[in-house]
């Protein structure tokens, strides 16, 4: 059994210490209603002036403007389930913002020094770690909400150590403020506004000095979209239901939160390239991140709770232009099955075919699909309009057949919830992303151009690019701002923050 690294002990401990305060007065007990998925059409867009109009997680560039998808066979890689995380004793769209590193409030107590650290291995060049949350320094309130700093890099451990460590601090102190009332907004006065000043000071969301002020201002404005562009919220600036949702979930959860992410980064082993992907699972965001800065960021779609995309580390090796898909078989047996039970004409309209294990294809009618047997043929979708892939996909063989790709259902991209797919990232802008994987000569027009030949093509990349998909509900950026994303897969906190399975739409 892998043994804990001592950071990830020293998080326990420094829990330990808080829930044995006497001065901790907020029920820890985790929300229990579910986080409601919003209707397709709303992308999660910042509010500041200075962002493009653009969905969640900051898209850069985005691709084109999504379409009505036609009906498409399901999507492929169904991956093992997400192994279940022990909580230790001790959550664009909203996309990164990036002001001055958050400091511990004047009058709080310095926190314990944290034990030296068991790091992933340093890349020749590792990006330096923003400044601690233990120190004073003033807050500053960013312009704009777009940021260069990646999700994950070699100093992302360290900077989730000295998270904890200030959150520890504010629950000895006795922990965060009530929730705001919902429906809160610009133009209200009262104690539930500096209730609210208090929160956000706590956070660094808003300056010591606007802490006493009882009516809602313009700034107040900013800091509350602010505090929502961190959470992975739409920038309204305003305390709507999923912003209360978020503010009433107890600094305690939140270190436990922040500890199974020290958990699950400290036993991740990587030498951190020059050039490197990276797929945030919760945020449904992918960034590529060339010399410790994110050179391109795109919005994606990722694995439902049923179908979770796992965490990967590989090696993004080729571009396929025009790919085929050959269905999992878990989807073969649990979807085609039922589809030419109901429908036998399906798989000639989803252009797939039947092939035996020497090689030849067969007429589908000669299968009983309502045996099981059929997950004994592969069947195979040929490329072109309608493929579940779309037009490109990005090879990066791992033991999970999981991989990124294109697709014909671009309106989910729309989404605030994008957890839709089987277990593969699809991925808005893949042609830029593809461009930049391949390197010089290639821009996004050229890649257009490779798959608007129709013909089927594998690209090398030249210089491989490493890939590592994260769950990371809980990261801080090298600037210093901490980052919460819904626990969708339910490895931090449980049934409480699982989207309903049931408000989930048809991924296809």
């Amino acid at each position: 059994m892998k043994q804990p690294t001592p950071l990830v002990l020293a998080a326990v401990s420094v829990l330990a210490l808080v829930l044995a305060s006497p001065a901790l007065a907020q029920d820890s007990t985790p929300p229990t209603a579910d986080i409601p998925v919003a209707a397709p059409a709303a992308p999660e867009a910042p509010a500041a002036p200075a962002a493009p109009a653009a969905a969640a997680e900051a898209p850069q560039p985005a691709s084109p403007a999504p379409a009505p998808a036609a009906q498409a066979a399901p999507e492929p890689a169904a991956p093992a389930p997400a192994a279940t995380v022990s909580a230790p004793d001790a959550s664009a769209p909203a996309a990164p913002v990036a002001p001055t590193a958050p400091a511990a409030a004047d009058n709080a107590a310095p926190a314990a020094p944290a034990a030296t650290p068991a790091k992933p291995k340093v890349a020749k060049k590792p990006v330096p770690a923003g400044p601690s949350y233990a120190a004073s320094t003033p807050i500053k309130i960013p312009a704009t909400p777009w940021s260069s700093m990646p999700t994950f890099d070699a100093g992302s451990l360290d900077r989730l150590n000295g998270l904890s460590q200030y959150y520890a601090q504010i629950a000895r102190n006795g922990g965060f403020p009530a929730a705001p009332p919902a429906g809160l907004s610009q133009g209200a006065t009262g104690s539930a506004v500096l209730a609210l000043r208090q929160r956000l000071v706590m956070e660094k969301d808003l300056p010591e000095s606007e802490r006493d002020n009882p009516k809602w201002d313009a700034r107040l404005t900013t800091a509350v979209s602010r505090f929502q562009q961190r959470y992975g919220l739409q920038a309204t600036g305003k305390i709507d239901e999923r912003t209360r949702a978020q503010m009433a979930v107890s600094v305690q959860h939140r270190l436990v939160q922040i500890g199974h992410n020290m958990e699950r980064v400290g036993a991740r082993f990587i030498d951190f390239n020059r050039r490197y992907v990276v797929v945030n699972i919760p945020s449904a965001q992918v960034e590529a991140i060339e010399n410790g800065e994110v050179a391109r960021r795109y919005i994606a779609v990722v694995g439902r709770p049923q179908n979770p995309s796992p965490e990967v580390d590989a090696t993004i090796s080729a571009i396929n232009f025009n790919p085929t898909w050959t269905v999992p078989q878990s989807i073969i047996k649990k979807e085609i099955g039922p589809h030419m039970v109901r429908d036998p004409s399906y798989l000639s309209r989803q252009r797939m075919s039947v092939i035996d294990g020497s090689g030849r294809t067969i007429d589908p009618k000669t299968i009983d699909w309502s045996s099981g047997k059929a997950a004994n043929y592969t069947i195979r979708q040929a490329y072109g309009a309608g493929n579940s892939l779309g037009q490109l996909r990005i090879q990066m063989p791992n033991s999970d057949s999981v991989y990124m790709h294109d697709t014909p259902s671009k309106r989910l991209f729309g989404s605030v919830d994008r957890f839709f797919s089987h277990g593969c990232v699809r991925v808005q802008g893949v042609n830029d992303l593809a461009a930049w994987l391949l390197g010089s000569g290639w821009d996004a027009k050229r890649v257009g151009q490779e798959i608007a030949t129709g013909a089927r093509k594998d690209q090398a990349i030249p210089d491989r690019v490493p890939v590592h998909w994260v769950y990371m509900t809980a990261y801080v950026t090298p600037d210093g701002t901490a980052h919460f994303r819904p626990d969708i897969y339910n490895l931090d906190f449980g049934s409480a923050s699982r989207i309903a399975d049931a408000q989930v739409v048809n991924p296809y």
